[in-house]
């Protein structure tokens, strides 16, 4: 289980850097930085997915009794 913790930590961490970086890309001017900032919040919620995906298997996985 304390893989699984750390994996679900690190994707949550790495949603936090990714939102963070796309509303840096959302305040510039001009179509680059809307380009950048769309694509930076597809990324968001491709790793947001996986992490909640993680979570519900380990809440599975503890009910389940799983060590």
């Amino acid at each position: 289980m304390d893989a699984l913790f750390y994996t679900i930590l690190i994707l949550c961490l790495g949603v936090v850097a990714i939102l963070v970086m796309g509303l840096g890309n959302f305040g510039r001017a001009g179509e680059d930085g809307a380009r950048k900032s769309n694509k930076m919040m597809q990324y968001r919620i491709m790793a947001q997915a996986a992490a909640v995906g993680l979570i519900v298997i380990a809440i599975l996985f503890e009910r389940s009794g799983g060590n």
